[in-house]
């Protein structure tokens, strides 16, 4: 087995150099890898096969050529639509080869359906641009009418979306008149229609809400639905609009403007009519319960009735009735007048008495004071006997603690300079001047020498 080359050179390799299978089939594979990144390849698909693994396998061709593809699982899941026999598509693939068998093939990033490109990419601009301007927010959506009288399409005469419709209008309440505003659905100029038919609804003002509809289909089928033109006649409209564009999966540019939005036009039929049956059965329910509000009513009127008539009496006897009265409350004023005067008599003595008995006895009370005199005299004047032997002994002790006795016995007092009294000859050193205080007088002396 001869060795394998450097790959860095297999673009230019050596005459002599022997290659193996597997690093040609792999310097070939760098060679389109680097030459052809990824790029957007249109055409057919044929021989189309899902394998149980989930990843997609089928080729590509045109009239003159075709290429094999592989589209992975892990890519092909975020498709939401089913690649099929015979289809023309777009796909951004890296071009590549598959070493295995030697195939010259595409890995497939993302596919999509051929035209539809440039389309969605105008599609989603129009839609941020009404986004940014309001035209979807839920503020400016009108409420449905809850009975409308009238019901208006606007769709085309020969789409079978209004032959649904109307069987869906007729099935549900049969009563309610339907005005349809003919437009066509589909080719140039649709869109302009469409619009002009809404405001042809609105300036008649005839109906209460508006069912714009259309059967299924592409997206250029679709397409004058995403008409900014429409957009914004569906804005302006004063009557709700109600659309049923295609199928549930089908999203268009005058669904999100729109007031409500039905996944196909039978069921925006279904939003915009009530039921007959459930309004007879509303009215029913609503007969059942007026009737036995009505019984009530009049039960309780009844007995109201049957109360004030036991009550109701002639003016004879209720003058007779009131004068009864009178006399009694008459009489009752009276024995509670003569009440009142005997319990003002009773309190008034009582008080009489009780003031009496608490009137002070003067004499009794100017002999107290005499003896309270008599006695205060004689307690003060042992009070002061007693303190003037007390001040007399504290006089005594004083004395013998004066310091002036103990000099007159002929004691004296050494003080240092500073004051302090010197009690004791330690630390008293030669020299120390000292201040002698005498019975009477003072003198400075000098240490000579502390024993």
């Amino acid at each position: 087995m001869p060795s394998e080359p450097d790959l860095t050179r297999l673009s230019s390799p050596l005459p002599a150099e022997i290659l193996s299978v597997s690093a040609l089939a792999r310097s070939v594979r760098d060679l389109l890898e680097h030459r052809y990144p990824l790029l957007w390849v249109a055409g057919e698909i044929s021989n189309c096969v899902r394998a149980k693994s989930g990843h997609l396998y089928f080729s590509l061709k045109d009239e003159n050529a075709q290429v094999r593809c592989v589209m992975f699982r892990n890519r092909g899941q975020y498709l939401d639509w089913e690649p099929r026999e015979g289809l023309r598509v777009e796909v951004r693939a890296l071009v590549t080869l598959y070493e295995a068998r030697g195939d010259f093939q595409l890995n497939v990033e993302t596919m999509r359906r051929a035209g539809q490109g440039a389309l969605f990419e105008a599609f989603l601009r129009l839609r941020d641009k009404l986004d940014k301007e309001g035209l979807f927010d839920a503020a400016h959506k009108k409420p449905l009418p809850a009975y409308p009288q009238r019901i208006g399409i606007v769709t085309s005469l020969q789409a079978a979306a209004l032959r649904d419709v109307i069987t869906t209008l007729a099935r549900r309440n049969p009563s309610i008149p339907v005005i349809i505003y003919p437009a066509p659905v589909q080719g140039e100029g649709s869109a302009q229609r469409l619009a002009a038919a809404i405001a042809t609804a609105a300036r008649r003002d005839e109906c209460d809400v508006l069912i714009l509809c259309r059967g299924g289909g592409s997206i250029e089928d679709l397409w004058a639905f995403n008409d900014e033109g429409l957009a914004r006649a569906i804005h302006a409209s004063p009557i709700p609009v109600v659309t049923g564009i295609g199928h549930e999966t089908d999203f268009t540019i005058a669904e999100f403007v729109a007031d409500r939005r039905a996944a196909t036009p039978t069921a925006a039929a279904e939003l915009v009519a009530p039921a007959r049956a459930d309004l007879l059965a509303g009215l029913r329910q609503l007969g059942r319960s007026l009737q036995r509000q009505m019984q009530f009513a009049l039960e309780t009127k009844g007995q109201r009735v049957d109360s004030l008539a036991g009550r109701l009496q002639s003016p004879a006897d209720r003058l007779t009735a009131s004068s009864s009265r009178l006399a009694a409350a008459r009489a009752r004023l009276g024995a509670a007048f003569a009440l009142c005067t005997r319990s003002a008599e009773w309190r008034l003595s009582h008080g009489v008495r009780r003031l009496a008995a608490a009137l002070p006895n003067l004499g009794l009370i100017e002999h107290r004071i005499a003896e309270l005199e008599i006695t205060l005299a004689r307690a003060s004047a042992r009070r002061l006997v007693a303190l003037g032997e007390d001040l007399a002994r504290l006089s005594m002790g004083l004395a013998h603690l004066d310091p002036a006795a103990v000099l007159e016995r002929g004691y004296t007092i050494a003080r240092r300079p500073d004051g302090s009294v010197v009690r004791t000859s330690a630390g008293l050193r030669t020299g120390d001047p000292l201040e002698l205080s005498f019975a009477r007088g003072t003198a400075t002396v000098r240490v000579e020498k502390p024993h």
